[in-house]
């Protein structure tokens, strides 16, 4: 009897396992927009978790079990400074935990800035962020989904294409035939890349946008400066140690949206330096646990 019963608990694992993770979708089964013939040795690579040379852009839904779902979603952006992807612990870790509260997730695998697959390097990550926002908008009656609780959340790099998505939504950068918002309804930016100026993460800027920008670009990719009145509210998390991506990023992000009207909360950690994932081991209080509080606190998520 003992022996069924753990036959039977390992199958029904599986079953909830697999329904919770489904498939990849493809962001354009119909064709990649702004992209070359990839050269032949241009294949993607993923060693644990850490993902390069993306050549076909992929979103993967985490779905909450089953009466657990609160109507909400999020799109998850991992980071890698534009040159790679840390898919596990900022990517597959953040949507299963968000999946758990309840929080329909989707990992996004997007292409990283390069002039041998693009036309337009700079383009090509913020053309895949607003698909998977349109996909998930347009599809929100499949996954029984609130279009008006649809955000983001970004780490490092990935918190700078999070935050062009939630600061540079006026414009498209793709066919919208869905005609949805690209507005993310929420954004969570975990020690985001913002600047392109003085306090940058050189790495991030020079893969996106090159070493040599004009000051123009500069100032459209510094996302402190394209804050706007009805920006979505933001939770950003830094670490005052971080000697990767200085804290400034997230503090000037938060007074210009202070400045503009908008909701804005920050945690500031004392020490945790870069890359610390869900969790930051030098500190006892976890971003997580506050973030489903502010969720909470502006209507995204039912207590």
């Amino acid at each position: 009897m003992n022996r069924f019963k753990l036959v039977f608990s390992i199958l029904l694992f599986s079953v909830v396992a697999s329904a919770q993770n489904l498939s990849p979708i493809k962001l354009y089964p119909e064709g990649i927009p702004n992209s070359k013939s990839a050269p032949s040795d241009y294949v993607e690579k993923n060693g644990n978790g850490w993902i390069t040379q993306v050549t076909e852009p992929t979103l993967t839904p985490y779905l909450p079990a089953k009466g657990k779902e609160s109507g909400a979603a999020i799109i998850v952006i991992p980071g890698g400074a534009y040159i790679g992807l840390a898919a596990n612990h900022e990517g597959a870790d953040v949507a299963r935990k968000f999946a758990e509260a309840g929080v329909t997730a989707f990992l996004l695998k997007y292409r990283l800035p390069d002039d041998r697959i693009m036309q337009n390097r700079s383009i090509g990550p913020i053309q895949d962020a607003q698909r998977a926002l349109e996909i998930v908008r347009s599809r929100a009656a499949e996954w029984n989904l609130d279009t008006a609780k649809v955000g983001v959340v970004g780490f490092s790099a990935g918190g700078h294409l999070a935050s062009t998505l939630g600061t540079h939504y006026n414009q498209s950068f793709i066919d919208n035939k869905s005609k949805v918002s690209l507005r993310p309804s929420f954004m969570m930016l975990i020690y985001p890349v913002i600047s392109m100026g003085e306090y940058t993460h050189e790495g991030s800027k020079q893969n996106l946008i090159g070493k040599d920008a004009k000051q123009e670009q500069t100032d459209l990719y510094s996302n402190e400066k394209q804050v706007k009145n009805d920006t979505p509210p933001v939770f950003l998390v830094h670490a005052q140690d971080d000697k990767v991506v200085p804290v400034q990023n997230s503090l000037m992000f938060y007074q210009q949206v202070l400045k503009q009207g908008g909701k804005a909360e920050m945690m500031v950690y004392q020490v945790g330096g870069h890359g610390f994932g869900m969790y930051n081991k030098g500190e006892k209080d976890q971003w997580f646990d506050r973030c489903l509080s502010w969720l909470e606190i502006n209507g995204f998520l039912k207590k």
